[in-house]
C-alpha cells in the first residue's frame, strides 16, 4: 500500500526537476536559485525511487519501516533550502565571512535535527525515542531562531524590497516545517496513532509543498523582488 505514494513521489519530484530547469533556465536574475530547487527535486526523486525499490527500508522489531532514504533526502535537500535562504537575507552581498558563519551555524543545527530524528525512529524504548525527538526538535528552533531574528535583521538591513521575499519565503517554509515533526510524532515512528501507508501519503503532501510549489513560488518572489531592486537602483 505504501508502494503507490512512493511511486506517485518519485514521478512528481521528477517531472517537476525538469519543469523548475525550464521555467527559469532564461531567468538571469533568479537562474542560480533554480539550480538549487531543481537540485532539491531531482534528490528528491532519487530518495523516493530508493524508497519503492526496498533499498534503505528496514523493518525495526516492532514492525515499523524506517526509510534511510527519506533521512538522506533530508540531510541533503533542507540545507540546500536553508543556503539558498540565506543568500537571500544577505541579498548575495557582504563579507563572505559573515556568511559563510550563518550558513555553517544553520546547516549543522539542520543536519542534527535530521540525524537526531533518525536516532528518535530507531529507538527501542519510549524514553529514549522522546529523548531525541525532543532534541532534534530544540536543533529545529534554532534554525528557526537564526531564520526569523538574525538573518531577517540582515535582510532588511541589505535591501527592503529582498527583505519582503525573504519574509514570504521563510513563511511559507516555516508554516510547512512544523508539520513535520507533527506527521512524524503521531507516525508509525513515533506513537504510532497513524499507518504507515497515511504517514507516507502526509510526507509526500509535505514535501511537494516544501519543494515543488516553493520552488515556484520562491522563483514568482524572487524574480518580483529583485525587479524591483533593479528599478530602484536606476532611479536612484
Amino acid at each position: 500500500m505504501e508502494h503507490v505514494p512512493l511511486i506517485t513521489g518519485f514521478t512528481i519530484m521528477s517531472l517537476s526537476t525538469l519543469l523548475i530547469y525550464l521555467s527559469g533556465r532564461k531567468k538571469a536574475a533568479i537562474k542560480n536559485h533554480v539550480m538549487m530547487h531543481a537540485l532539491v527535486t531531482f534528490i528528491a526523486a532519487t530518495a523516493y525511487l530508493a524508497m519503492a525499490l526496498g533499498v534503505g527500508n528496514y523493518l525495526s522489531d516492532n514492525g515499523t519501516t524506517i526509510y534511510f532514504a527519506r533521512y538522506i533526502d533530508w540531510t541533503v535537500t533542507t540545507p540546500i533550502l536553508l543556503a539558498g535562504l540565506v543568500m537571500i537575507a544577505f541579498h548575495e552581498y557582504g563579507p563572505s565571512s559573515q556568511m559563510n558563519g550563518y550558513l555553517t551555524a544553520i546547516i549543522g543545527l539542520d543536519i542534527i535535527m535530521v540525524v537526531t530524528g533518525l536516532l528518535s525512529s530507531l529507538a527501542d524504548t519510549f524514553m529514549v525515542k522522546a529523548i531525541w525527538y525532543l532534541w532534534s526538535c530544540m536543533a529545529f528552533l534554532g534554525v528557526l531562531f537564526l531564520l526569523w531574528r538574525p538573518l531577517r535583521k540582515i535582510a532588511i538591513t541589505r535591501a527592503l524590497t529582498t527583505a519582503g521575499g525573504y519574509y514570504k519565503n521563510i513563511t511559507l517554509l516555516t508554516l510547512v516545517w512544523l508539520l513535520y515533526p507533527v506527521v512524524f510524532l503521531v507516525g508509525p515512528e513515533g506513537l504510532h496513532l497513524v499507518s504507515d501507508a497515511a504517514s507516507v501519503w502526509s510526507f509526500l503532501v509535505l514535501d511537494v509543498i516544501a519543494k515543488v510549489f516553493y520552488a515556484f513560488y520562491a522563483a514568482r518572489v524572487l524574480a518580483k523582488s529583485f525587479q524591483t531592486t533593479t528599478i530602484d537602483s536606476t532611479t536612484v
